[in-house]
């Protein structure tokens, strides 16, 4: 009887040493055993033994990647704009001993180094160029993080700039100044517009002062050699061409006068020849 509690009391300790010393560690995570308060060894995926009552498995660090989300933040730019910006950090933790023994929160301390960091980066550059510049953000944020975050290890595999956008007053200054800058340039193009047509209208009405000039020069002339004509065959005796000159003016005279508004009389002597010749004396 002695014998058999004897035997059953070893099994049962014997279970009690394999449940506490077999770990089964699953894929994606480590685990991390202290031996009597201190670091001992880190546990990988699969089948592990510890000495059970000696060893505690303190913690379990997963080696999966881990999605960081950066808290929007207000940030004050060189040329004191102040914009919203925030981010994504991807990490993994490659050795589990030190994340949990180098700091006391991963987490919480790179959110805070990002965010930290990212004022820094942005607070060196003006407005227009942290809202075109994400890459060059997005590199030196990486490259300024990723030696504080190894001592911890834990490496950064990317950052990423999620938004970066002006906050909402100085959304609207820049809208006022862009409606500005668009006005004004309306403005211009308008003045630029009449300017040019005031050139070509002045230019029209001189080319038309210049034809008219030209056309009076040809009638003053034309005239010149009527009257000159007419000189010559009074002194000549010769009346066939001044009865002539004579008939056409006659003629357009009556034209203009039956299409004229005002209301005149106008005598003309029936006998052209006659009164010519009694106006030069012959």
């Amino acid at each position: 009887m002695d014998a058999l509690i004897t035997v059953g009391a070893i099994v049962v300790l014997a279970l009690v040493v394999i449940t506490r010393g077999v770990r089964i560690v699953p894929q994606g995570r480590k685990d991390v055993v202290q031996r009597l308060g201190r670091y001992h060894t880190t546990l990988t995926p699969g089948l592990n033994l510890i000495i059970p009552f000696f060893d505690t498995v303190a913690y379990k660090v997963t080696t999966k990647d881990i999605v960081l989300d950066i808290p929007s933040q207000d940030v004050i730019t060189q040329d004191n704009a102040v914009i919203i910006a925030n981010a994504v950090a991807y990490i993994n933790i490659v050795s589990p001993e030190k994340s949990v023994y180098g700091v006391e929160n991963y987490i919480i301390a790179i959110q805070n180094l990002i965010q930290t960091s990212l004022r820094s980066i942005i607070g060196e550059m003006a407005l227009d160029s942290a809202l075109s510049s994400r890459d060059q953000i997005k590199a030196k944020l990486k490259a300024s993080i990723s030696d504080d975050i190894a001592d911890w290890g834990i490496i950064l595999k990317t950052v990423e700039i999620q938004d970066i956008n002006p906050s909402p007053t100085m959304q609207q200054a820049m809208e006022e100044q862009a409606a500005a800058e668009r006005q004004r340039r309306a403005a211009v193009t308008k003045a630029e517009g009449e300017k040019q047509a005031a050139i070509l209208e002045a230019d029209g009405r001189l080319e038309a002062s210049k034809r008219d000039g030209e056309a009076k020069i040809v009638l003053a002339n034309a005239s010149a050699k009527s009257i000159q004509l007419v000189t010559d065959s009074v002194k000549g005796g010769d009346e066939l061409p001044v009865m002539y000159l004579l008939g056409e003016k006659y003629i357009e005279s009556i034209g203009e006068l039956s299409t004229s508004d005002n209301s005149k009389t106008v005598v003309y002597p029936a006998d052209l020849a006659n009164a010519f010749k009694g106006m030069f004396g012959k």
